[in-house]
């Protein structure tokens, strides 16, 4: 049965995305089964805290991605299988890491792992996903591809460790901000498109394509999750959330960057020091909007969106390339 999202366009007419999940249907219980017994292990509590993480799993993005790559480049093989499954379990190590680093109690409406069984039992889960994740590659001699995914586990570290010396100062340039986000959202995306390239096709140069592919894809992702932050009409009641965490997205770096002088120290006071303060967090909601951080960051948003758009038309019309337009497309008019 196809997986459908209602969204709603500014002009408020609802428009039908499809997520391809009838393009791989039987794919995706196969990669499921491959998943599951990869992360299997000998302790039970270690089990019990995995069945716990594998059924609160979320869309399954990134493996769909694996799959359709691979499909688009030339066919889905025993390879893609683990390749989904090494990213998965990349994906899903690097959460339960984040849940300790972020001091976050819960994870898709659900108690976190870090909640239910504390830090130590956490950071263990998540090194064992680690683990398990370079074992199901090189068991396999899939080494390519494991060399593509440690890349991107590279690349979001040290994304993650500049956005938290940049976050102290509360002063970051544009550029800086594009190079923190392709490296700790956008490099796991581009990875599991390459590493689906690569697993059906041993091609340098459609793996390196679908590599773009995929970190334009996951830089519009990222700007998605930084317009949630404000209030718009087609995207829904604003959380405040990064403001309160003290991160600095796209819409308060391009404000912080038009305002005046005295607006923007309040801005960056209230960030710092205030940002439990709802009446003054929805302050700086409304300077964001004011200034236009909100339709800057849609532009660039969409932008990437295209780039990624124009991509995939360098590959044949099919299905499957449809598929993967409308996975593009969900990444940036999804509702959460």
């Amino acid at each position: 049965m196809p997986n459908y999202a209602f969204i709603l366009r500014p002009k408020n007419a609802p428009v039908l995305i499809l997520l391809p999940t009838d393009l791989i249907a039987e794919e995706l219980k196969r990669f499921e089964l491959v998943f599951k017994e990869a992360v299997k292990g000998q302790a039970p509590v270690l089990n019990r805290i995995l069945q716990y993480i594998v059924k609160r799993k979320g869309k399954q993005l990134r493996p769909m991605f694996v799959l359709l790559s691979a499909k688009l480049s030339g066919g889905i093989n025993e390879s893609s299988y683990r390749a989904a499954s090494l990213v998965e379990l990349l994906h899903t190590a690097t959460l339960v890491h984040d849940d300790v680093v972020d001091d976050s109690l819960e994870r898709r409406g659900f108690f976190s792992v870090y909640a239910l069984w504390k830090a130590k039992a956490t950071v263990l889960i998540g090194d064992y996903l680690l683990a398990k994740g370079l074992l199901v590659s090189l068991d396999n001699k899939d080494y390519r591809i494991l060399h593509i995914l440690s890349d991107a586990v590279r690349k979001m570290s040290e994304g993650e460790l500049l956005q938290i010396e940049k976050a102290r100062s509360l002063n970051i340039r544009e550029d800086i901000y594009f190079e923190i986000i392709r490296n700790k959202t956008a490099s796991l995306l581009a990875s599991a498109c390459a590493a689906g390239a690569w697993s059906a096709q041993n091609s340098e140069e459609i793996t390196e394509k679908m590599r773009l592919f995929g970190e334009k894809t996951g830089m519009a992702f990222q700007i998605k999750d930084d317009l949630f932050d404000y209030a718009s009409e087609n995207i829904g009641k604003p959380t405040g959330n990064d403001i309160k965490e003290k991160k600095l997205t796209l819409p308060l770096i391009y404000t912080l960057n038009k305002v005046d002088g005295p607006t923007r120290r309040k801005i960056i006071y209230i960030v710092k020091n205030q940002n439990q303060d709802k009446e003054k967090v929805n302050w700086v909601i409304q300077k964001v909007n004011e200034a236009g951080g909100i339709l800057y960051a849609t532009e660039k948003m969409n932008a990437y969106k295209q780039e990624a758009l124009d991509i995939l038309h360098e590959f044949p019309d099919s299905e499957t390339r449809q598929g993967m337009e409308n996975m593009v497309l969900y990444v940036t008019d999804r509702k959460y």
